[in-house]
């Protein structure tokens, strides 16, 4: 293998590089029109473009992969996740032109890629599954519901990531929510064909890391659980998992393992499993490799990027299952460009500012400037912490999440944090409904005391002078005006700040009656450093037109200043319904002068390939449509008015 071509984007092809390299591979990137100047592309030795915008027109594309390929003269291909990964007529047609697929056999990727075929495959086998019902009409699914038993899951056979997945409560909902999977598999995957299975709540999601060679050697590394998950999207995971006992791992490893033998299966996969108690069911196969390997990698010491590039190469494992082990715990938080406020609602936009902590591992595909893009997965990056154990993993990851500085988009850093935090994740009491039973804070709370300290650091440090006589090293203020007012807005409520000169470095502080002694310490190039009442606060700050950027050993906030003498707001709140993100209206199901009732249904909007529901904020009459079906709108584009009905 000379010159490898990754078929993939963002972080995932950034961490394929990184072993390559350190292999003595060259490195193919290929991208989409808006990922030109993303990090990713810069750091592979060579690369190519693909000529579009969407998955679709790029990285979906087989023939523009392929001629990628030709064009510069790469000689083997790895697919990574997501996209043609799973594509068995993708992986057939690299090595019919002769390149090396990275990756196992095409007909192990096809028997697995339909998930009712790999379940009858597995039940066949003696292996445990769930019951399964494949559903071709609406009637066939009322039918079917019935004989399973509410709740059940419509299940995409196609894919993964969350996409394609409802779980209906009642025969009432089973009709929509069947469609809404249906339209969201077939944008996902090209594949709208769904199945039910039985719902089963506060189970674990176990999966087992198998690795074969094409000499017919199979080990597994063990398991991760990954029962933290929204969205029926995975985003915290950890190896190994706090509710396996030894003998369980052993079976679970052997099913796994009896798993890849009947598919005469190679390199890197991953076989789940659903857990309860000491009862596992098998779920799917993932034949790829998976967003959170580096957790199994921390706790084994292998890379499994490197073991797949040997399986490829021909290159026999050269070891057993008896020379694998685990030390200590890993654990892997998912950092994605979401609203957690909002039902988790992807976002996009610009990062203003990127500084990963140095106290864990980051995959990560962006940088400051980077561009979140709705065309693609909202993931910023992956952070995983090692430690000697599961406290020590938890700890070093929520401190590393803490330090990271990331601003400019929002994202789940805090709900991360917060999560991490909670007694129970601490306890390992971590099932897949974790989210909902627990109901971890969703944004980082905020002590008044420290809101202050924060406040004052801004508007001292907007008083900032420099000039080309300035020491370095000591506070300098654009005005020796004896006070100084300034006016500040944070989660919607407004704050006025007056500061008082004392003397050069001290100032009386003032905000909504309170009062603060303050002594300024340094001031710096984006840094502050004061005291608060004899209380140290030290912010890095970036301004962004009328937004401060604040970031404190805690976290990141976002202050903004309003002026200081406005007209008075007299503006009433209404019932218009805007557009939270970027995206295309799938269906509408008002008109003007409809009646609707509060929570229900006005319209669905697609944005990075998942459906979101627009509702009705309450009772009312549907004053005016804006938008038709398959209209491409921005963010904060009105789509519907409303109005109270005249009976509220």
């Amino acid at each position: 293998m000379r010159r490898l071509l990754v078929a993939n984007r963002g972080e995932i092809a950034s961490r394929i590089f990184r072993t390559a390299r350190t292999s003595g591979i060259e490195t193919v990137a290929v991208y989409a029109d808006g990922d030109a100047n993303a990090s990713f592309v810069r750091g592979a030795d060579h690369a190519i473009a693909l000529r579009g915008q969407t998955s679709l027109d790029t990285y979906l594309s087989i023939e523009k992969i392929l001629h990628a390929c030709s064009m510069t003269n790469a000689d083997a291909v790895h697919p990574g996740y997501g996209f043609l990964s799973e594509n068995a007529v993708f992986a057939r047609a690299i090595q019919e032109k002769g390149f090396i697929w990275v990756g196992p056999p095409a007909d192990a990727i096809e028997k697995m890629g339909d998930k009712l075929t790999a379940k009858s495959m597995m039940h066949d086998a003696g292996i445990p599954t769930l019951h399964a019902v494949p559903v071709a009409s609406g009637t066939d699914a009322l039918a079917a519901a019935d004989d399973l038993g509410y709740p059940v899951l419509v299940k995409a056979t196609a894919g993964g990531g969350g996409r394609g997945m409802r779980v209906v409560e009642n025969g009432d909902q089973l009709q929509a929510d069947l469609e809404s999977a249906q339209r969201e598999a077939q944008s996902a995957f090209g594949n709208d064909t769904v199945f039910l299975e039985r719902w089963i709540t506060a189970t674990r999601h176990v999966e087992v890391q198998i690795l074969g060679d094409t000499h017919g050697n199979l080990v597994h590394f063990f398991e991760r659980e990954c029962s933290i998950q929204r969205r029926h999207q995975k985003i915290i995971e950890e190896a190994p998992s706090p509710a396996i006992t030894p003998e369980l791992r052993v079976a679970l490893g052997e099913a796994a393992v009896a798993v890849a033998k009947s598919l005469n299966y190679s390199s890197a996969g991953t076989v789940e499993f659903l857990l309860s108690g000491e009862e596992f069911w098998f779920l799917e196969v993932n034949t790829r490799l998976q967003v959170e390997h580096p957790v199994t990698e921390a706790v084994t010491g292998f890379d499994l990027v490197h073991e797949q590039l040997r399986i490829a190469e021909g290159e026999p494992l050269g070891y057993t299952q008896q020379d694998l082990s685990i030390s200590g715990h890993a654990i892997e938080a998912r950092l994605y460009a979401e609203d957690p406020t909002k039902d988790f609602l992807p976002t996009s936009g610009t990062i203003k500012k990127w500084k990963p902590s140095s106290n864990a591992r980051f995959d990560s595909g962006v940088e400051t400037g980077s561009t979140v893009n709705i065309e693609f997965d909202p993931m910023i990056a992956k952070v995983i912490s090692h430690g000697r154990d599961r406290n020590e993993a938890i700890r070093k990851l929520t401190l590393a999440l803490e330090q990271t500085h990331i601003q400019g988009i929002k994202n789940n850093r805090d709900f991360l944090v917060q999560t991490l935090k909670t007694p129970k994740f601490v306890a390992g009491d971590t099932t897949t409904d974790f989210i909902e039973r627990v109901a971890p804070l969703r944004e980082r709370p905020f002590e008044m005391e420290e809101l202050h300290g924060v406040l004052i650091a801004v508007a001292l440090f907007s008083q900032r002078r420099t000039n080309d006589h300035d020491e370095p090293d000591q506070p300098k203020l654009k005005s020796q005006l004896p006070a100084q007012h300034h006016a500040f807005e944070f989660n919607g409520e407004d704050y006025d700040v007056k500061c008082d000169l004392i003397t050069d470095h001290e100032y009386r502080v003032v905000i909504s009656g309170t009062q603060f002694d303050v002594r300024v310490v340094l001031i710096e190039e984006n840094f502050i450093d004061i005291e608060v009442d004899s209380c140290r606060v030290r912010c890095n700050l970036h301004r962004d037109e009328d937004t401060w950027y604040v970031h404190m050993s805690s976290g990141d906030l976002e202050i903004r200043t309003r002026p200081l003498f406005s007209l008075q707001d007299t503006t009433h709140r209404t019932g218009n319904l805007s557009a939270p993100m970027p995206g295309k209206v799938l269906t509408l199901e008002v008109e003007d002068n409809s009646q609707v009732k509060s929570g229900e249904l006005l319209l669905v909007l697609e944005a990075m390939k998942m459906e979101h529901r627009i509702v009705a904020p309450y009772d009312g009459v549907v004053s005016a449509v804006h938008v038709a079906i398959g209209d491409i709108v921005e963010k904060d584009v009105l789509l519907v008015e409303m109005a109270v009905s005249e009976q509220n």
